[in-house]
């Protein structure tokens, strides 16, 4: 265990910020939430959601009786897609200042959530735009308060401080990361994750698996991100297979929800590194490729490139879905081929070629990585170095088995 190799020479820095209400009927406590929004002078909020999940789990039920009751106005964005743009940001930004909201409700999973998130920003900075946050061009301090409502058991954004949006006419996929978008309340109910599809269920899950796979392994991993990382691996190697079987089954729910909550500050405060920094050329290139099928097909190569520098955190995170590891350098291929044979058997075998990747992809997708904004600070916090030449053999590793 962690114990037995980490430098206790190391100072590190620990994050848990967010109020979290978890377990089955959590969704109830937005009466309360609602109530403090009311108390501090917040007459209306923006709501933002995708287009159909918000109403099919319930959710919206809870909200909009919520700000009913305590005379609180809705102004509803949900147009929210997967891979949410700086484009429908600020659209919706631009409905919430007509209507004077003042405080931020995202019902989703990462996408709304992230992409509240922004909204918020930007409600505290309105002649700003979501391309000049996404730029760079300004480091917001403070933003509208922000009610992340969880509905897929990934993301883990609803507790941590970071989100992403992509910029359409650049190919841009960057990630900001400020203290300011914690979310002041987040809610993580099992109950409103039952109708997720089961390719949701293997993406979100896989998420969460590669958080924990990126920040344990970091150069700036701590004890926590570990820690966080085994038990993260664990329930979703147990529970995974139960919830594809049943996805009605409450306590499989309750377990995945739980490992991605703390996935999310497990990376929170280890950060990520390649799949994340590789991911986002892919869903910036071909923005309907969903962000977990992303991962996944990068993972194994990005083990194969990581485990001999990490290979005694490796051989513990990876315990349930790779058995028999030692924690030796010299089983990098063993490890990945392990984790690729682990995708396939809950449903994932998929490779780049699968969608719709090429060989003659492998320089552009390199190049925005090396590009996008924010990418480099994910890049340098790998465990081996981020050269030009290891990122396209990530990628093209990643064409197909590494058999």
């Amino acid at each position: 265990m962690w114990d037995e190799y980490f430098d206790f020479n190391t100072v590190s820095e620990i994050r848990l910020k967010t109020t979290t209400y978890f377990g089955a009927g959590a969704i109830a406590k937005i009466s309360g939430i609602v109530k403090s929004l009311k108390a501090r002078g917040i007459n209306q909020v923006l709501c933002m959601t995708g287009g159909r999940s918000y109403k099919l789990t319930g959710a919206w039920d809870y909200v909009e009786k919520a700000c009913k009751e305590n005379g609180v106005g809705i102004t509803l964005y949900n147009k929210v897609t997967p891979n949410p743009t700086t484009v429908s940001i600020d659209e919706a930004v631009a409905l919430a200042k007509k209507d004077g909201a003042k405080a931020v409700i995202s019902i989703g999973g990462g996408s709304p959530i992230d992409a509240g998130k922004s909204a918020a920003v930007l409600l505290a900075y309105p002649d700003k735009t979501a391309e000049e946050l996404y730029t760079f061009k300004f480091a917001p301090d403070h933003a509208a308060p922000i009610i992340a409502i969880n509905l897929t058991h990934g993301t883990g954004t609803e507790v941590d401080r970071f989100a992403v949006a992509t910029i359409p006419h650049l190919n841009f996929k960057p990630a900001i990361a400020y203290d300011c978008i914690y979310p002041e309340y987040s809610i993580d109910d099992p109950a409103l994750m039952t109708k997720l599809s089961l390719d949701q269920t293997r993406y979100v899950s896989i998420d969460a698996v590669n958080h924990v796979v990126e920040a344990a392994t970091s150069v700036v991993a701590n004890p926590l991100s570990i820690s966080f990382g085994v038990e993260t691996i664990r329930l979703v190697a147990k529970y995974l297979p139960e919830a594809l079987k049943n996805p009605e089954d409450i306590k499989a729910r309750y377990a995945l929800l739980y490992a991605s909550m703390v996935a999310g500050s497990g990376f929170d405060n280890g950060l990520l590194h390649y799949t994340h920094a590789l991911e986002h050329p892919l869903s910036g290139m071909k923005p309907e490729l969903t962000h977990g099928l992303g991962l996944a097909i990068l993972l194994p190569a990005v083990v194969l490139e990581c485990y001999p520098a990490k290979a005694k955190v490796f051989a513990d995170l990876l315990a349930p879905i790779v058995p028999g590891l030692k924690g030796e350098p010299d089983e990098a291929k063993k490890a990945a081929l392990g984790v690729e044979k682990w995708l396939a058997s809950v449903g994932v075998p998929q490779k780049l070629t699968d969608v719709g990747f090429s060989e003659k992809d492998v320089e552009p997708l390199c190049k925005l990585a090396l590009t996008t904004p924010s990418l480099d600070g994910l890049l340098s916090c790998a465990p081996v170095p981020s050269s030009e030449e290891r990122i396209k053999r990530i990628y093209s590793n990643s064409l197909k088995s590494i058999a």
